[in-house]
């Protein structure tokens, strides 16, 4: 009997510490699976983020991050994809929200300031670019310090910024360009011709800096196309850029030549220039 009684407690511990181990072995395996999904939801996120649609994305981390809100890498995903789809109003409140969160740096203060920028709030980005501490020096740091001082028509920090940020990056072109508009809306057009000149050189494919250029020359009474690189397309259209400065001048015998010339010379039909030529000739 003693045996016997002493049996069935062993034989209870042993059925316990077996649902210990069983349960031990299924936590093991839950585990296992959670670290597949983390591996595959990190591509996933990394698929999103470059190669997928913007709004496709959008859906993804705004569900993903409704479930999981404490993680700062489903709403850093989440702002970035709102960036990339232009929708800034909800772009600039996702980033705000991962400024907020445990974990983020300078670099999501940047890119919130970035995205007020794009809606338009350039008070409250200066506001956000202030609070990066001036250690922290990246390229896109100054681009946008110079835009919020160029805002400010604060000419000086401007030129300061844009010159910084052109220093560090190995692709000059844009920060070249939005340095020229900056000097052509002072009226510096020789200055701001330069720059265009030197935004084309670094980036070919920059047609903004190439119409820009042309508006600098003419603002100088240069009615001829720049040396640059351009395709047939493009041509025309710069053509048609200086018809209209010439009409803005006044020089409207200039300006039907030169839209003539842009028609002429477009491989399609220029409805822009034809309706320009057609206004001034019947005036």
């Amino acid at each position: 009997m003693r045996q016997q009684f002493l049996i069935a407690p062993m034989l209870v511990c042993g059925l316990v510490l077996s649902a210990c181990e069983k349960e031990t072995e299924e936590e093991k395996v839950e585990r296992t699976y959670q670290e597949v999904n983390v591996i595959d939801e990190t591509n996933l996120s990394e698929v999103l983020l470059t190669a997928a649609d913007p709004n496709e994305a959008v859906t993804y981390f705004q569900g993903a991050a409704s479930k999981n809100p404490d993680r700062i890498d489903l709403q850093r995903g989440l702002a970035i994809s709102l960036t990339r789809a232009k929708r800034t109003t909800e772009a600039a409140a996702a980033w705000k929200k991962v400024t907020q969160m445990k974990g983020a740096g300078n670099v999501d203060k940047v890119e919130y300031a970035d995205a007020l920028v794009r809606s338009g709030n350039w008070s409250q980005a200066k506001t956000v670019l202030d609070s990066v501490p001036p250690t922290y020096e990246t390229f896109k740091r100054y681009r946008l310090e110079a835009l919020v001082a160029d805002s400010r028509e604060d000419w000086k920090r401007a030129d300061h910024f844009y010159e910084t940020a052109v220093g560090l990056t190995t692709r000059p072109g844009g920060v070249m360009n939005n340095w020229g508009y900056s000097k052509l809306t002072r009226g510096q057009y020789a200055e701001a011709e330069r720059l265009f000149t030197d935004a084309i050189r670094q980036d070919k494919s920059l047609f903004t800096a190439k119409n820009n250029l042309v508006l600098a020359r003419t603002a100088q009474g240069n009615y001829s196309l720049p040396v640059v690189p351009m395709t047939q397309v493009e041509r025309a259209m710069l053509l048609n850029t200086m018809g209209i400065s010439a009409v803005k001048q006044g020089d409207v015998a200039t300006a039907k030549n030169l839209f003539r010339e842009a028609i002429s010379t477009h491989p399609q039909h220029y409805d822009e220039a034809v309706r320009s030529l057609r206004a001034l000739e019947g005036t």
